[in-house]
This record gives C-alpha cells, sequence and structure tokens, in this order.
C-alpha cells in the first residue's frame, strides 16, 4: 500500500479562504451603500430600521477584518455572529412584513460560505429562528411599507446568493478536479511500482490490479480462481490461511510457488484496507532464498571447519605433550645429575632444552585450553577452597622471572581465608598469566603489584604494572585469541593467547575482565570474579606479599 507523506491538497475553508473574505467585503459595502441612503434622507427610513441595517454590518466587517488563518472557534463564533445579527436586524425593521425580512436568509448564506458542518448547521438554525421572530412581530403589528428599501435589501440577498452559488459551483468543479488529479497520480504512483500489488476480498477473489506483472503470474489465471490461480496446488491451503489471518488480524505473509514458473518462489504481503478488502502485494524472493541458502551453505561450512580445526590443535595438543613430557623429565635429570657428572656445556644445553620444553608445555596447555572453551568442552571443576592459596602459587612461580629481569614483584592479600567456589586451577592459570604478561610488559627496575579484595560476593584481583602500557588500537583488539601488542621481543615470547584465556576463564566463572592502561604509564587488569562464599566473610585487612628476595607467604 503507499501512503503520501504530505495530505492531499483540499481546498481551503473557513476564515482563512479568500473568498469568505470577498464575500464578507461586498456584504458589507452593500450594506454601508443602504445605512448611508437612509442617513442622508436618499430612502425613507426610520430610526428602528437604521439600527437594523447597522446590525447586519457588524458580521460583515468581522468577516472581512478577522479572515486571515485562525482556529476553528472562530468560524462557529462567526456563524453565531450571523446568527444573532440577522435575528435583530429582522426584528427591528419590523419583521418578515419590514424592509429587511429577505435578511432572515442572510445566516444560511454565510454558512455555506464560511464552511463547516457546525458552522452551517449554526447559521441554519439562525435562519429558522430570524423567520420565527419576523413572523411573530408581523402578526403583532403592521409597520408601514417601505418598498424601494425591501427591494434593495432583497436585491443585496440575491446577489450574495448568486455569489455563494458561483462559489459553491467553482469549489465542487475545483475539488472533483483535485480528486481526479489525485486519483490519477496515485494510480500512476502504483501502476509504475515494480511489485504486483492486487486487491482481493475476503475470498481471495481479485477486485483490482496495479503495478507490473511479474514473471510467472499472469493475471489471467486471476480472473477465475482470484489469488489462488497463480499458486501451485500445494500452497494455496496455506495461501488461504494467511488471508484469513489478515482479515482477522489486520496483515499476515504466506509464500508460494507460482503455477507457471515452478522454479520461482513469490511472497505474498497480506494487510486488511479499511474497507473489509485485502492488499496482497507479490514479491519474487527466489534470489532472496537462493542468497540465504548460500549463506546458510557457508556459515555451515564455516563452522565445519572451526570444530576441525579446534578438533585438529586439540589432538596434536595431546599428541605433543606426551613425548614433550618426557624431553623435559630426561633434561631434568641431566640438569640434577642423577646419572654423574656432566661436563658444562653439556649442562648448559640440558638447562636449555629444559627451559625451552616447559615453554613449549605451557603454549600447547594454553592451545589445548583454548580450544577447548572455543568448543564449549572446557568444563570447570568447582570446589571450595581458599583463594590465597592458588594466587600466592602463582606469584611465587612468577617470582623468579621477576628477579631475573629485575622487575620487583608485590602483593596483598586478606588476613583471614577467602573461601570460594571456583576452579582451582583455572584460578591460578588466570592469576599466572596476568603477572606473567605483566613482568614482561615491564622494564628492569619497574613493578609489579598484585592486590586482592572482597566485596561482596565478588572476588576482585588486581594486577598493576609499571610498564609500556598499551595504546588505545591495542586495547581494543587486546584479549582476542592470537591478538598481542607490544614490540617484536616480547611478542616472541607468547602466542597471545594468555589474556584471551583470563578473559574467557572468567566469563566461565560469571565474571568480567577490565583492562586500563595508558600508553607509556603502565596497565591495570582487574577481575572480577562472583565466587566469594559469604556465610565466612573475610576481614579488610591486607597483609602484604614479601617482595622477590623474600621467603614463601604462611
Amino acid at each position: 500500500m503507499i501512503e503520501s507523506s504530505s495530505p492531499p491538497p483540499s481546498r481551503p475553508s473557513g476564515p482563512n479562504d479568500r473568498v469568505a473574505a470577498i464575500w464578507h467585503l461586498l456584504w458589507s459595502l452593500g450594506v454601508a451603500v443602504l445605512l448611508g441612503a437612509t442617513a442622508f434622507g436618499l430612502l425613507t427610513s426610520d430610526r428602528l430600521v437604521q439600527a437594523g441595517l447597522a446590525a447586519g454590518l457588524i458580521p460583515g466587517l468581522t468577516g472581512l477584518a478577522l479572515w486571515r488563518p485562525r482556529a476553528p472557534p472562530f468560524r462557529l463564533i462567526l456563524a453565531g455572529l450571523w446568527f444573532a445579527a440577522a435575528t435583530v436586524a429582522v426584528a427591528l425593521a419590523g419583521g418578515l412584513a419590514g424592509p429587511l425580512a429577505t435578511w432572515t436568509f442572510a445566516p444560511l448564506l454565510a454558512g455555506l460560505i464560511i464552511g463547516g458542518a457546525r458552522e452551517r448547521a449554526l447559521a441554519a438554525t439562525g435562519s429558522v429562528v430570524a423567520v420565527a421572530v419576523g413572523l411573530a412581530i408581523a402578526v403583532s403589528s403592521s409597520p408601514p411599507g417601505q418598498p424601494l428599501l425591501s427591494g434593495l435589501a432583497a436585491l443585496l440577498l440575491v446577489g450574495s446568493a448568486g455569489w455563494s452559488l458561483l462559489v459553491a459551483v467553482a469549489r465542487n468543479e475545483a475539488d472533483a478536479a483535485s480528486e481526479h488529479a489525485l486519483r490519477r497520480r496515485l494510480e500512476q504512483i502504483l501502476q509504475a511500482q515494480p511489485l504486483l500489488s492486487l486487491r482481493i476480498d475476503d475470498q481471495g477473489r481479485l477486485l483490482s490490479a496495479f503495478g507490473r506483472g511479474q514473471a510467472g503470474v499472469d493475471l489471467a489465471d486471476l480472473t477465475g480462481e482470484g489469488i489462488f490461480g497463480a499458486a501451485e496446488a500445494r500452497d494455496r491451503l496455506p495461501l488461504r490461511a494467511a488471508i484469513d489471518l489478515a482479515v482477522t488480524e489486520g496483515e499476515a505473509r504466506a509464500r508460494f510457488v507460482p503455477l507457471r514458473a515452478m522454479d520461482r518462489l513469490f511472497e505474498a504481503a497480506l494487510r486488511r484496507l479499511p474497507d473489509g478488502t485485502v492488499l496482497a502485494v507479490l514479491r519474487d524472493v527466489s534470489d532472496q532464498q537462493a542468497r540465504e541458502a548460500a549463506l546458510d551453505a557457508a556459515r555451515q561450512e564455516a563452522e565445519t571447519l572451526h570444530q576441525g580445526k579446534t578438533r585438529f590443535l586439540a589432538n596434536m595438543s595431546h599428541e605433543l605433550r606426551t613425548p614433550l613430557n618426557a624431553v623435559i623429565g630426561f633434561s631434568d635429570m641431566m640438569r640434577q645429575r642423577m646419572f654423574g657428572p656432566l661436563p658444562d656445556r653439556y649442562l648448559e644445553y640440558a638447562n636449555l632444552i629444559h627451559e625451552a620444553g616447559e615453554h613449549l608445555l605451557d603454549l600447547i596447555n594454553d592451545v589445548l585450553d583454548m580450544s577447548k572453551i572455543e568448543a564449549e568442552r572446557f568444563d570447570l571443576a568447582r570446589q571450595r577452597f581458599d583463594a590465597r592459596d592458588p594466587v600466592s602459587a602463582a606469584m611465587r612461580l612468577i617470582r623468579l622471572q621477576a628477579h631475573d629481569k629485575g622487575v620487583d614483584l608485590h602483593g596483598g592479600f586478606p588476613v583471614d581465608p577467602v573461601l570460594v567456589e571456583a576452579d582451582k586451577r583455572a584460578l591460578k592459570q588466570m592469576a599466572l598469566n596476568l603477572l606473567s604478561n605483566a613482568v614482561k610488559f615491564t622494564p628492569r627496575h619497574g613493578s609489579v603489584t598484585l592486590s586482592m579484595r572482597i566485596d561482596g560476593s565478588i572476588l576482585e584481583i588486581s594486577v598493576a604494572d609499571t610498564g609500556v602500557g598499551l595504546s588505545p588500537a591495542d586495547l581494543e583488539r587486546i584479549g582476542r585469541p592470537y591478538e598481542q601488542a607490544g614490540g617484536s621481543d616480547q611478542r616472541r615470547q607468547g602466542t597471545g593467547l594468555g589474556l584471551s584465556l583470563v578473559r574467557s576463564m572468567a566469563e566461565l566463572h560469571g565474571g568480567t575482565l577490565a583492562i586500563e592502561s595508558r600508553l607509556g604509564e603502565g596497565s591495570d587488569f582487574t577481575l572480577r570474579l562472583p565466587i566469594v562464599d559469604t556465610s565466612a566473610r573475610p576481614t579488610a585487612e591486607v597483609v602484604p606479599f614479601p617482595g622477590t628476595a623474600g621467603a614463601d607467604p604462611a
């Protein structure tokens, strides 16, 4: 259905109509001439007739002065003024036997000029009342006749009536022309539209058609069985149900295969019109369906490839860990000289093999964990424990790395146990990844600080560093799998999975990872995990974790 954004053109009405102003002007001039003639003795009259003429002049001047656009109440007031003025003029001039008897029709003419149903009704009532008042006065008295004045007053009224008739005819012709032009314009728009629009009754019979024909839909097929004549047999029942739904609910949609083009698919958008008929807009959606099918196939292919990649990574990680554990174990035995002394060079090689093996094992574990998370096969082993234990263990593991790099490591924990319900290994892994990341990006003589606090049922772990910081561009992408920041030296130390694992594991616990950083001023990573057992709240007091050279915490 086509809806215009602007209202259709219509004739102006009421006091904002220039025609009404001209009519009031002519009336005022005619009454003024009569009043002047009686005042200068050119016409025989008494003071009561002159007062009646003056009363008839008042609504004419009012309509002339206030013809510009006004609110609808003004038109009603003007019609009421004509009501009162005509009644008073006829009454003062001697009723129906007086010279102004014909003015009983003045309110009716004024109402036709002013326009509006209420205004015309009020003006017509005024004419009836004026006739009744004039008749009553004529019966009760016999005023002297004034034939010349009566004729001129009647002539003025006849002239006004003729003007009103001409205006009404002109308006009707303008309305008809405007309506015809609007109808032609709408028909042209409907015929030029690329879709086929059908107006049907509640039984599907064709009433009218607009728009261009569609391949597979012949209008000749619609004249017999209506819209059902265009659909393949098995689609006619759903189309019938859609029409019934549109009649009852206002709108509906249905798809059908056209009888003349079985390889195409059409959609009928149905909408109930105000007259009870139904507008059916037919659209060929074959290409759209093909695109949807192609997108669905591409999505399924992408999901299959993704699942295959995940399975491959998981299998390769599992297969690599077994021999890698042997490499790490044998290199550790060589480092400890369990089978006798080794030359210094071989001992150095054993240390390098062990260090590289541990690093590679960490990377494989990260890849395996990320693959499980992406495949939604990472299950949390929740248990009740003191959250300080895995976090302090992570600090002990990272302390040697911080010492070798010349970075001060600090930490603070609540004095009382922090009982939580969570995956202990995952919590340790999150703390270890945050600490390792902070140490990696903090230059010598910098510092890394871990703090733990409790906020209701929220465990908050914050790791702040005085490192190189992150740029706004890095902040937008950091935390996604395989995304890295920093220089090439830092990038070679990892795979970009550390922060993404932290974020994913935090989300598995129902928590979040927040990152605040400024380039050159350091970073602050904050974990908020809703895992605290609130039945045993710890105190707010914090005990410091020893520095890199101190002993382990109790």
